[in-house]
């Protein structure tokens, strides 16, 4: 005999299926691995620092004023 399927449930499943599927393709698409953010951060604060350290006056811990 067939194996008798709840049709409810197989709705959910493919749609469970569809949205991985969705988010799959979202993080090749958009995502970054740790090592690219990581790497990415330390450029970053490079570049901040050699900036910083082309300033005439260092800024007063006050705030300025």
């Amino acid at each position: 005999m067939a194996e008798i399927v709840s049709l409810r449930m197989a709705r959910k499943q493919k749609a469970r299926s569809e949205k991985e599927r969705a988010a799959e393709e979202n993080r090749v698409r958009h995502g970054r691995t740790k090592a690219e953010r990581q790497a990415s951060e330390a450029v970053s604060r490079r570049e901040e620092a050699a900036h910083e350290a082309h300033r005439r006056e260092r800024p007063k811990p006050d705030g300025g004023r």
